[in-house]
């Protein structure tokens, strides 16, 4: 059997932890932040981990990593 390819904009986004958990980055901090607070800015900027059953569709999108 061949090997299945990964999907490359997956591989670019999300990371594998330790404990197998999906982490990734928020959205929101690319532009038109004037509006935003000071605050929300601090917390957009802290990666963020994926709810479980979203991890099941990236493992599939993923599935050497």
């Amino acid at each position: 059997m061949p090997k299945i390819k990964s999907h490359s904009g997956a591989k670019k986004r999300f990371l594998r932890t330790a404990r197998g958990k999906w982490k990734f980055k928020k959205a929101g901090l690319q532009h038109m932040l004037t509006p935003m607070s000071p605050k929300a800015g601090r917390h957009l900027r802290k990666p963020a981990l994926m709810n479980p059953i979203d991890g099941e569709k990236i493992r599939k999108l993923l599935p050497y990593h």
